[in-house]
């Protein structure tokens, strides 16, 4: 059974609350304001700082060598990029000539999901019941138990060992005759998986440390036999609340509610299995079996970004490149995989920048919409007393303020077009009142005229004379 936690509000604390949000409302909208205002200035600088680059760039054709021609120039070029950097992560004993090495740790916790569902009562009063779900899921970060709301949960999580992610990037990458900046390194993308091949006398050692966590805190039988069993047989189905008193608190069943999320299979090559380590391809293991993962196991996964063939657009300065800065302040640079065409790099940059002007229109429009229901919020909250009647006026200043919202939106980017693009707004300014002008004005006259023409060539009707009948 899943646990559920029931608390009521009274009409007070809700009007109260509904008053204060009017504040947050006003921050909201302003704030959905302001980054409308600011997103259509970014799109608008960018689109010109992307025409103004596309001009004025050229191609090199061959990196291998520097040339002085190309000083200062802003340049399209494809060529690997190599290192002789070997990249070191001492915590474990890794060496790898490559341009990136990572780590990234996850942690088998239990996981609480929350859900509420509200309901108004007559009065005001508003009773909220929290369903609380808990599910075995892999976690970035060790997952603190002892503030689960079902006391069954409480202290479940543990974490047989801990460690933090970690990226070593080298320095130095060559490209041609050429360096690498920082920027352009780190948009490197060519990762692999990191075949391992540890110390054996160090798993050992942390397969010993492994096993003395686990049975400090679990108190369990650790024994190649018993752990044996415990594979081989799992615990029978119990509710938590019936389960008997173990130290070991994952192994008990589960309740209907759960869920257990096995992580992906990892790859076998170069398998080391001790008890409580497992060397398996490109990931450590620390856990009794990465195919039944339990409580507290932890996985560390490698990876590297190995040289690859890549182009960048970039401005030469000496033997390396920096961002090209246009007219209005913008800069640009950037890297693509493998061999690419100035044209499809710029054309790619545009439909990026496209994009995210209408992410950002759409979230500052949604913002907007919601500063103006937290402003007008109260209305609805007082009428609560009855629930049907607020529903109704609810429903009424959420439209309201959805309407006035977009319109507000489509205002505030209309009047940023204005500033940012004067000439063109202007225009079609322009154009937009002729319009009106000749519609409004042109159109009443000619609609007039037409209809004296057609009352001048409308037959005149004759009316026949009446007869008595005999």
């Amino acid at each position: 059974m899943a646990y559920t936690e029931t608390t009521t509000t009274g009409y007070g604390t809700r009007v109260g609350r509904s008053f204060k949000g009017i504040l947050t409302g006003f921050g909201v909208f302003i704030a959905g304001t302001a980054l409308l205002w600011w997103n259509e200035g970014r799109a608008v600088k960018t689109d010109k700082m992307l025409d103004e680059a596309e001009k004025v760039c050229i191609d090199m054709e061959n990196p291998s060598k520097i040339n002085q021609e190309y000083e200062g120039e802003l340049v399209c070029a494809t060529a690997m990029a190599t290192t002789d950097a070997v990249l070191n992560d001492t915590q474990f004993g890794i060496s790898e000539n490559a341009i990136n090495l990572s780590r990234r740790v996850e942690y088998f916790q239990w996981v609480e999901n929350e859900e509420t569902e509200r309901e108004d009562k007559l009065g005001g009063k508003e009773v909220a019941t929290t369903t609380y779900t808990y599910t075995q899921e892999w976690t970035s970060r060790p997952v603190d138990s002892g503030q689960f709301k079902d006391p069954a949960y409480q202290g479940k999580n543990f974490t047989i060992t801990t460690y933090e992610d970690a990226d070593v990037w080298a320095e130095d990458v060559s490209f041609g005759a050429y360096k690498l900046n920082e920027s352009l390194i780190h948009h490197i993308s060519s990762r692999e998986a990191v075949v391992l091949a540890l110390d054996e006398k160090q798993l050992e050692a942390w397969d010993k440390a492994a096993r003395d966590v686990v049975a400090r805190v679990k108190g369990l039988d650790l024994s190649p036999k018993a752990a044996q069993q415990t594979v081989s047989k799992p615990a029978a189905p119990t509710t938590p609340a019936a389960a008997p008193a173990v130290a070991d608190s994952t192994l008990a069943a589960v309740p209907d509610s759960v869920k257990t999320v096995v992580p992906d299979s990892v790859p076998q090559e170069n398998k080391i299995d001790l008890e409580y380590v497992h060397q398996q391809g490109n990931v450590l293991y620390f856990g009794r079996t990465s195919a039944a993962p339990q409580i507290g196991d932890v996985r560390v996964t490698f990876e590297k970004v190995m040289p690859a063939k890549v182009t960048i657009i970039a401005q030469v300065t000496g033997d390396t490149f920096k961002p090209y800065k246009a007219k209005n302040g913008k800069r640009f640079q950037t890297l693509v995989m493998g061999k690419k065409d100035a044209d499809e790099i710029f054309d790619a940059e545009h439909q990026a920048n496209h994009f995210w002007m209408w992410i950002f229109r759409l979230i500052g429009a949604l913002m907007v919409i919601s500063g103006l229901k937290g402003i007008f919020g109260f209305l609805e909250m007082i009428l609560k007393v009855v629930p049907f009647i607020a529903n109704i006026i609810g429903w009424g200043v959420g439209v309201v303020c959805t309407v006035i919202g977009i319109a507000w939106s489509l205002i505030v980017i209309a009047i940023a077009w204005l500033f940012y693009r004067p000439l063109l707004g202007i225009s079609l300014l322009v154009v937009a009142g002729a319009l009106v002008w000749i519609f409004a004005f042109k159109g009443k006259d000619k609609l007039m005229e037409l209809a004296k023409r057609s009352q001048n060539k409308a037959p005149a009707t004759e009316v026949a004379p009446a007869t008595e009948n005999a």
